[in-house]
């Protein structure tokens, strides 16, 4: 929901300023329209339908998998393509990813939005509004921004809406924010008063290889990254988590596994290996098998790794893909 429009109809009506606070109680709760908001006046209700969209995006398709995830692609006002994924897991979590540009200016080699039109930065109203889709669905508990786009490039927008979501029922330090290395967005949240957890996007252990596949280190080359990611350690007293993309023949050999553990001190870093959802990029992922050596290689070198639990695959949930095919 657009919050300044709600906020200036409701003036320009000259209404109480409570009555916007208690629209979006009920918004942030999951209610499904206006009507449901049986203390505000039914008169105040029929106006606010007709002037103020209950959401800034047009959900145009929804995918769900035999594992229970739930995968949106929605449209902007002006059209923009976006996508939003709720998890659901056995122990009870809820867990929602969500976008932060439509498109995504970086063409990270692997990544399915990379092959996109870089479309434009979205407002905090659209960002949050991916997430009262699912919360209207059920309750929600955590929210990781590593949907479309890089979070850091509109990052303004992203705290605007992350200081929303504990009314959705995400506090703080159920919320993450993944970047591909942007370093002034991770000095900037190292600053602020909230304490998000930071995802760092890495993939390769050294900036020959993560420039072929990420192209935003030749900007800002590995040791720089990492020297900002303890910087915000310092600040926050909070691990970084490293995401680590098992691409087979790639970046997943032994070698670049003692490589990557000789980089990363475990106080610090914690690191997740993602089975690749493959998309049309040309790159397969890596087997259970070549997994498992890698992370033992891993631990051998003292660095704590866990793999991911893949979810959606059967319903491509891996960034961009509806976006692209659509």
């Amino acid at each position: 929901m657009d919050a300044q429009l709600l906020r200036r109809t409701l003036a320009e009506r000259g209404e109480p300023e409570y009555r916007s606070r208690q629209v979006w109680e009920w918004v942030a709760r999951g209610a499904s329209g206006y009507e449901e908001m049986t203390n505000v006046p039914a008169g105040l209700r029929g106006e606010l339908a007709s002037r103020v969209p209950y959401s800034t995006l047009t959900l145009e398709r929804e995918a769900r998998s035999d594992d229970g995830t739930v995968k949106a692609l929605f449209t902007t006002a002006d059209g923009r393509p976006i996508e939003a994924v709720l998890m659901r897991y056995r122990d009870g979590r809820r867990s929602i990813c969500v976008s932060s540009q439509s498109g995504c200016p970086l063409t990270c080699t692997f990544c399915a939005t990379g092959t996109m039109k870089f479309g434009r930065n979205l407002t905090a109203a659209e960002i949050v509004d991916q997430a009262l889709h699912f919360r209207r669905i059920e309750e929600i508990d955590h929210c990781v921004f590593m949907g479309m786009g890089e979070p850091m490039m509109n990052l303004d927008s992203v705290l605007e809406a992350s200081r929303l979501l504990p009314d959705l029922g995400v506090t703080h330090r159920r919320t993450a924010i993944s970047t591909v290395g942007w370093i002034p967005g991770i000095d900037r949240l190292a600053e602020t008063d909230m304490p998000i957890r930071l995802a760092l996007s890495l993939h390769a252990p050294n900036d020959a290889l993560r420039s072929e596949l990420m192209p935003v280190n030749d900007r800002y080359p590995l040791a720089d990254v990492l020297a900002a990611c303890h910087r915000y350690h310092r600040a926050k007293r909070r691990m970084v988590f490293v995401e680590y993309v098992m691409l087979a023949g790639v970046n997943d050999t032994r070698e670049l596994a003692g490589e990557l553990a000789s980089i990363l001190d475990p106080r610090v870093f914690k690191l997740n290996l993602i089975p690749y959802n493959p998309t049309d990029g040309g790159f397969e992922g890596s087997d259970r098998q070549r997994i498992h050596a890698f992370k033992s290689a891993l631990e051998r070198g003292g660095l704590r790794a866990t793999v991911r639990l893949t979810r959606g695959r059967d319903i491509d949930a891996a960034c961009g893909q509806l976006a692209a095919q659509s």
